[in-house]
């Protein structure tokens, strides 16, 4: 073999060199194709678990609290209502008796006036016995017997009803009515005759204790609330509200000049009915705005609310 000369050393010498360097050339590091661990369960501390079940009692409290106050205030919308149907119920009562004392005593002067005091006694019968019907009806609706058919209807048909049964009492009193038809796309969820009922007496009873003056019946859609608050504005004396505005309050203090006006103590008993209709329809009935007597302007508000049907 051939001695390697100095040339051949010095090629051989490039050629590791240039091996060793292009392994020792950067490349950029593949990643892995493994997903990470993940990571190990650590069960929740004892303190931990204490506040959880101190949250979940402290929203079980709110619903029972929430609960208790609801029945607390049926309760006595319950009580004010058989108190004021117990008055209701006793003041024709006793027009009757009244009258048929004077007969029996002989103390008319002539058979006119003991005629005049029958008519009377028959007239508060007839008031007595319609009475009794209607919180016949609202009891046996409120206990089940009388079920609501609650269903989508258009709010403007039932105006249209409200104001061909409501327009001609209003035109005998020289009372302006003004029920502006809602929008045709609103729809409510209720019980089509009893809601009507509830409007209707809300409009009859204004009229009634008004002399004069004007009555706007308008709704106003709240998709926000899913309710459809329909205002009754009116321009009733601040003594004809003052029993309306007790009642909702729960006041049921009624001394003897409030029992002795029938015209109050009925329109209160007929608040009441409607209150309780739309209670069981899921709406309520509120008075928003009662004048005081310092006030120039005697304008009254009351609103009902009734659910929005969505369609």
């Amino acid at each position: 073999m051939a001695p390697i000369g100095w040339s051949e050393f010095v090629y051989l010498g490039m050629g590791l060199g240039l091996g060793l360097g292009s392994s020792l050339i950067w490349r950029p590091r593949q990643k892995s194709s493994q997903q990470p661990e993940p990571a190990p369960y650590v069960p929740p501390t004892p303190q931990e678990i204490r506040l959880e079940e101190f949250d979940a009692l402290s929203e079980q409290l709110k619903q029972t609290q929430l609960a208790y106050q609801m029945a607390s205030e049926m309760s006595q919308f319950k009580g004010g209502f058989l108190a004021r149907t117990s008055h209701e119920l006793r003041s024709p009562l006793s027009t009757m008796i009244g009258t048929l004392q004077l007969i029996l005593s002989d103390l008319c002067d002539d058979p006119a006036e003991e005629r005049e005091f029958v008519e009377q006694a028959h007239i508060a019968a007839l008031k007595l016995v319609k009475l009794i019907d209607e919180i016949i009806s609202v009891a046996k609706t409120e206990h089940g017997t009388d079920r609501m058919d609650i269903e989508p209807i258009q709010l403007a048909k039932i105006f249209d009803e409200v104001d061909d049964l409501t327009y001609l009492q209003a035109a005998n009193r020289s009372i302006r009515l003004e029920i502006l038809p809602p929008d045709p796309g609103i729809y409510i969820l209720a019980d089509w005759s009893r809601f009507r009922q509830v409007l209707v007496n809300l409009v009859d009873t204004a009229v009634a204790q008004m002399e004069e003056g004007s009555i706007s019946v308008s709704a106003h859609s709240s998709p926000e609330s899913g309710y459809v608050h329909i205002w009754v504005d009116d321009q009733r004396s601040v003594s004809a509200w003052s029993e309306s505005w007790d009642l909702l309050k729960h006041d049921l203090e009624c001394d003897a000049t409030k029992i002795s006006d029938n015209s109050k103590v009925s329109s209160g008993m007929r608040l009441l009915m409607n209150q309780t209709l739309l209670t069981l329809m899921n709406g309520k009935l509120e008075v928003l705005a009662v004048p005081s007597e310092s006030e120039e302007s005697n304008f009254n508000r009351t609103q009902c609310c009734i659910p929005l049907a969505t369609l």
